[in-house]
């Protein structure tokens, strides 16, 4: 589709982001993760209640501790009460393990969640992709897509098994050894607060700071993507024009700043656990004296002290993994929004109420005062009208940036009309579904797409329920044959990386998958363009068999191929200038014979 491609295809983030833009809304990323994973809301609950049941056994072991100790303390002198201490161990021992347990039971399930959660993700926006206009990815490139059903994906996935329930689990841990610490020792836990304010305080300023690091790294992520993916695809490209040394100062250029959002926001959130660690350990230190003091003045027993040396980790425990927990929610924020955004771009037109196909297609095909811009303010094709009869053979001609390939989207529907109609044996395609308007043609591109799989596949790509003949048909037809049998596999031989074919050999299966679909219409935009003389006459006599009875569009630079046209199209600046046979249009001397002539000037 040349037209469409040289409308800039470079890597850039998506629409309505720039680089460096500011104002991420974070609380909105989140919310709309929450309303999408609210089909999962009751395994979550109950991950949340096993979690919380967990930290709430593992909260009141503290408490058993300081009885086994004032047991021991009571019994030195008048001998230890084993039955007793026996008794409290085992209760001990049975609710850790249970804990143990609860929170085991918790990260299955939150894994289970969490993958279906991604699985969900990834289709939706592989459903998404489907129902965009071919006018976002004009603006957006395949890398940074890519990077959100890969990178994005897997952030929210990670944060949602390593956070969530975890998260829950630390708040209660944090209010509930606060109130054994207040039940336990009022003294004490004032003191064990006042330490650990400290880390909040921190806390806040660090997680302000980092996060507008956070949004900056997936988006650089995406942008990095995008370039390599670019630069991977068109590597001949960039080798051919010695562009190595500019495409790598331009990825350098996003590599640095990649590397510089993410150093800086892992550094700041890396801050936070040496940071939780001081405070922790500052409160342990403020609760050991503070206790010896209250122990000397006979204000506490040493159970007690016991107790809050384990209350004071299990207090200070939970603002570690607040910190933990507050970058990982930012990184999903950021990557929530990205996905989020994309899922909620603008998609196609419904199609709800209109045909499905066209019955019995002869290919008589209208094109009434057709107008088109990519851009609402830049039209390209101005006023176009045309009447084709069915059987007919047009050929499409005119200078790079005339409308051709553009026509050609509008009459496939890949675009929509700014104004006017295409009518396809008396049936509008606005009101036609454009699977419908699809199935009506087989195209033949420029641009050769095969996927790995063994050549007999590739060419029944659209038509897989073709029998092997067919397809062998299709293939001598174009002169591929005989290339296919010097195959150790023949047509089962796996197109790879072991298996090179040259662009003339791609473009000819192309044209052996269309022949093979054999639609009503026939559009060959350039088909002919990678092949040398010998097999472009080849090909134009097993074209002229195909287009027997088939209204067929031809879209060539080369004039040569297109002189037994039944009509000629000569398209400027969007508009038809003239129309005719060859004979007729050379007769003129207009500006088709100048077009025709100046391929044979030299």
């Amino acid at each position: 589709m040349a037209e469409r491609k040289n409308r800039g295809m470079g890597p850039g983030p998506g629409p309505g982001m720039m680089p460096g833009e500011k104002a991420k809304d974070f609380k909105k990323a989140v919310k709309d993760l929450f309303n999408y994973i609210k089909r999962y809301m009751p395994a979550i609950i109950t991950a949340i209640i096993f979690s919380t049941a967990g930290t709430i056994l593992n909260v009141i072991g503290p408490d058993k501790m300081k009885k086994i100790t004032n047991l021991i303390t009571e019994g030195v002198m008048t001998g230890i009460d084993k039955g007793a201490v026996f008794k409290i161990a085992l209760t001990l021992a049975i609710m850790y393990g249970a804990g143990a347990i609860l929170n085991l039971l918790q990260g299955i399930i939150m894994a289970d969640v969490t993958q279906k959660t991604s699985k969900s993700l990834r289709s939706d926006i592989s459903k998404k992709i489907n129902r965009l206009p071919l006018s976002y990815f004009d603006k957006t490139s395949i890398g940074d897509i890519l990077s959100r059903i890969t990178n994005d994906v897997d952030t929210i996935g990670q944060t949602m098994n390593q956070s969530m329930a975890s998260l829950v689990g630390a708040i209660t841990m944090f209010f509930g050894s606060l109130f054994m610490m207040f039940i336990t020792n009022w003294i004490m836990t004032v003191v064990g607060i006042l330490s650990s304010i400290i880390g909040f305080v921190f806390m806040m300023i660090i997680m302000g700071k980092s996060q507008k690091y956070f949004a900056m790294q997936q988006e650089e992520l995406g942008l990095v993507n995008g370039q390599v993916e670019e630069t991977y695809t068109g590597h001949l490209i960039v080798k051919a024009f010695n562009k190595e040394a500019k495409t790598k100062r331009e990825f350098d250029k996003m590599n640095e700043k990649l590397y510089t959002s993410a150093w800086k926001s892992q550094f700041l959130s890396g801050m936070m656990m040496p940071l939780m660690g001081f405070v922790g350990n500052l409160g342990y230190v403020a609760v050991c004296v503070a206790g010896a003091i209250l122990t000397m003045k006979n204000m506490a027993e040493i159970g007690d002290i016991v107790a809050f040396m384990l209350y004071i980790r299990l207090f200070t425990q939970p603002l570690s993994q607040f910190a933990q927990a507050g970058t990982s929610l930012q990184s999903t924020a950021a990557a929530s929004e990205r996905v989020f955004g994309f899922l909620l771009e603008a998609e196609m037109d419904s199609e709800e109420g209109k045909k499905d196909h066209i019955d019995d297609i002869k290919g008589n095909v209208s094109f009434k005062n057709v107008k088109f811009g990519y851009n609402p303010d830049k039209i390209i094709i101005k006023n176009f009208s045309a009447d084709v009869k069915s059987g007919e053979k047009i050929a499409i001609v005119g200078p790079t940036g005339a409308g051709k390939t553009t026509l050609i989207n509008l009459l496939m529907k890949f675009y929509e009309l700014n104004e006017g109609e295409i009518i396809i044996d008396g049936t509008p395609i606005s009101g036609l579904k454009r699977s419908g308007v699809h199935e009506a043609f087989c195209m033949v591109l420029q641009d050769t797409w095969l996927f790995e799989g063994s050549i007999k596949d590739n060419i029944k790509y659209a038509k897989t329920e073709a029998a092997d003949e067919e397809v062998r048909e299709a293939a001598k037809a174009v002169g591929l044959h005989r290339y296919v049998k010097t195959l150790p596999e023949g047509y089962d031989t796996v197109l790879n990386e072991n298996v090179s074919l040259s662009a003339g050999q791609k473009q000819l299966l192309t044209i052996a998958r269309a022949m093979v679909e054999n639609a009503p219409m026939l559009i060959l935009d350039e088909a002919t363009s990678s092949v040398d003389t010998r097999t472009e006459e080849e090909i134009q006599r097993a074209m002229d068999r195909l287009m027997v009875g088939r209204t067929s569009f031809i879209i060539a630079h080369r004039l040569s191929t297109i002189k037994n046209a039944d009509l000629i199209l000569v398209m400027k600046d969007g508009d038809i200038i003239e129309s005719g046979n060859h004979a007729e249009l050379m007769e003129k001397g207009g500006f088709y014979a100048d077009l025709y002539n100046s391929q044979f000037e030299n």
